[in-house]
């Protein structure tokens, strides 16, 4: 997915010695939540619509020097990665900089972003969502993909979606005529199955054997 075509060019730079009354005015008309500044030609850090209260029209940037933050992502940054910046940092905009030259290019806008990442195949082809958890020292994503293509299904995506108490949370998207067989050889291989939006003959076992007891409990 080539996300660079997306730059957005047409928001501004504030340059550091400009009066904050643009940047009032900048926030006040958009819903981003930050805004780039630079000093010259290089980019010097972002000023934070959270702070709006604080800014004086008639004071300069500058006398708000240290409250700029820095993130920022380049041209070559890979899409997936631009996502992780913008969770990261709780922002909406991201400014793209030259790697040479340190010069901001333009934007990133995270509606942009994430419009592209939901036209990619995980999202737009036919197929199942299981979400797996292993031990974060046990898992794989080669073993992940041999289970899934031993059941002839074709893994569509997979994405890390937590991590934490020793555990990896990954989800995916499979391309199988039985989902079933596939969660079956999860559970072999000491998968925990935390989702699976198909017909799981596992817990539907589970089910019909605590219903019989249940009814012959209350014989």
């Amino acid at each position: 997915m080539n996300i660079q075509e997306h730059i957005v060019t047409s928001l501004p730079v504030f340059q550091v010695t400009e009066n904050l009354n643009k940047v009032i005015s900048f926030f006040e008309e958009t819903t981003f939540s930050h805004v780039a500044v630079a000093e010259k030609d290089g980019f010097l850090g972002l000023l934070s619509e959270n702070d709006l209260a604080c800014f004086e029209p008639e004071r300069t940037i500058e006398e708000f020097r240290y409250q700029l933050e820095t993130f920022h992502v380049t041209k070559e940054t890979l899409w997936l990665d631009v996502l992780e910046v913008f969770a990261r940092n709780e922002a909406n905009i991201l400014p793209v900089l030259d790697t040479n030259a340190h010069r901001v290019l333009g934007y990133y806008d995270l509606n942009n972003v994430v419009s592209q990442f939901i036209g990619t195949p995980f999202f737009t082809e036919p197929g199942g969502i299981l979400v797996v958890s292993k031990g974060i020292k046990d898992y794989s994503l080669s073993e992940i993909s041999q289970i899934v293509e031993s059941n002839n299904g074709k893994l569509l995506g997979a994405l890390v979606t937590d991590n934490q108490n020793d555990l990896v949370q990954v989800t995916l998207k499979i391309n199988s005529g039985n989902l079933n067989e596939v969660i079956q050889t999860f559970r072999r291989y000491s998968y925990n199955i935390l989702f699976g939006n198909n017909d799981d003959q596992f817990l539907e076992d589970l089910k019909e054997r605590s219903a019989y007891l249940d009814k012959y409990l209350n014989v």
